[in-house]
């Protein structure tokens, strides 16, 4: 199950993690969020203890939206030691978010 990772949690949970993290910015208004939805949950089961795959609703934490500059959704950004390794805008097929899960492992 995917984490969901908010304005309160994002620090400890994300920031200060040692672990590759994979943070997916959606809304539930969006269509091609919830697209990619279902491979972000399949990568937080498939990279579980290995990688912290989680959710950001970005009309619910938009502090967290506005420090990292989303414009636009979905945006899955890769965090690791609190760095920004990698970046994906919008849907893209479920090879192309391991891709990048593999670089920054």
């Amino acid at each position: 199950m995917a984490l969901e990772f908010t304005d309160a949690n994002f620090q400890s949970s994300v920031l200060n993690s040692d672990k590759l993290t994979v943070v997916d910015f959606w809304a539930e208004w969006c269509g091609p969020c919830r697209a990619i939805g279902p491979v972000i949950e399949e990568l937080s089961k498939d990279y579980d203890g290995k990688v912290n795959v989680g959710k950001v609703n970005v009309d619910n934490n938009p502090q967290i939206s506005m420090n990292y500059g989303i414009t636009s959704i979905p945006a899955i950004l890769f965090i690791k030691n609190g760095q920004v390794v990698d970046k994906q805008v919008g849907a893209v097929p479920r090879s192309v978010l391991e891709k990048k899960i593999q670089a920054n492992l």
